[in-house]
């Protein structure tokens, strides 16, 4: 496998820091130290049986999701894949929500029948569970917000690297740039689509760089181990996008820290190689920065990570104890002519 050069968006990181201020990095931290354990829990849970279907984890890519909704804010339509976790917690939906939801109970985000890859929100278009199939509906969603008027919003799509060798996304694409829709296309490009490497499936890399100019579009590379660096690409692309009101593709490369789905032991990489991505821990890198700055000291951090890991163990007991759904209720909010 060729080794890739990725052009990473250029950012004076110093700068970065004092424009976005302690108080909000400290904050996003916080979030991603969330997101973190409450995979982690869930993660757990799904290998004692008390969560069912399929878990898709997300360690290792909290500042891709924390970042951009820092950025654009949640007033914008979102659209995701099944690994859909980190993405409705920062859109407003709670932990306990998320996690009886999981767990298939009642007061869960989706009445207990969506699981783990449907979660949604006012603004999150639901958790999509077919590869490449959420990205029409992301450019459907682009469409409506232009022919509303609405010059103020904007439609986010994430996609993994696998779903780019899917017809829909190309035809998206298509579509986008055609019709001048305001839709950022995100790729998060974590190297290996369900077990295969992206250079055995993708024919060109970079991704965004090799294929936005065959669609006459702005593309951008930005690096997802670092927050700081997906924020101050997130930001110009926001800026660019709400003024040009065209598509962009943008591939946000990281290494996640788990297989494709909890199923998978991912063991077509070696564990140096994971040892070697885990020390470009995004959250861990974060969580320095601040302490360099004198923003936040080791002890402060430990205090956090416990009172959330606390407050996380505290919501899979709400799950657990929280009541199933009604089978009578089964088919409420199902449509047929």
């Amino acid at each position: 496998m060729s080794k890739v050069e990725y052009k990473f968006f250029l950012c004076d990181t110093d700068k970065v820091y004092q424009e976005i201020g302690a108080k909000v990095l400290l904050e996003d931290l916080q979030k991603m130290v969330v997101i973190r354990h409450l995979e982690t829990r869930a993660e757990s849970a799904y290998q004692h049986g008390k969560v069912g279907g399929f878990f898709h984890s997300s360690a290792g890519q909290e500042a891709i999701a924390t970042s951009l909704v820092r950025v654009f804010g949640n007033k914008h339509w979102y659209t995701t894949t099944y690994r859909c976790h980190a993405l409705a917690y920062l859109l407003g939906i709670s932990e306990k929500e998320i996690m009886a939801e999981l767990y298939g109970k009642e007061v869960g985000n989706a009445k207990g029948r969506g699981g783990s890859m449907h979660l949604f929100s006012d603004r999150l278009l639901g958790g999509l569970a077919i590869v490449g199939g959420h990205i029409p509906i992301a450019t459907g969603a682009a469409f409506s917000l232009k022919y509303q008027g609405r010059q103020d919003l904007v439609s986010l799509c994430f996609l993994g690297d696998g779903a780019v060798a899917q017809g829909a996304f190309h035809e998206s694409l298509n579509l986008a740039s055609l019709w001048n829709l305001p839709c950022v296309y995100i790729i998060e490009n974590n190297l290996w689509g369900m077990g295969t490497h992206v250079s055995r499936a993708i024919c060109k890399q970079p991704i965004a760089e090799s294929f936005a100019p065959g669609y006459g579009i702005k593309s951008y590379t930005l690096n997802g181990m670092d927050y700081f660096n997906c924020y101050a690409g997130f930001q110009h692309i926001y800026r660019e996008i709400v003024v040009e009101k065209r598509p962009i593709l943008v591939e946000v490369v990281g290494e996640r820290f788990r297989g494709h789905s909890i199923s998978d032991p991912a063991l077509y990489r070696t564990k140096g190689e994971l040892q070697e991505a885990m020390k470009k821990d995004p959250l861990l890198q974060l969580r320095d920065r601040l302490i360099r700055e004198k923003a936040l000291t080791a002890e402060e951090y430990q205090k956090m990570d416990k009172e959330v890991r606390e407050r996380v163990i505290d919501v899979m007991k709400y799950a657990q104890e929280s009541l199933d759904p009604n089978p009578i209720s089964l088919e409420e909010g199902v449509f047929a002519p």
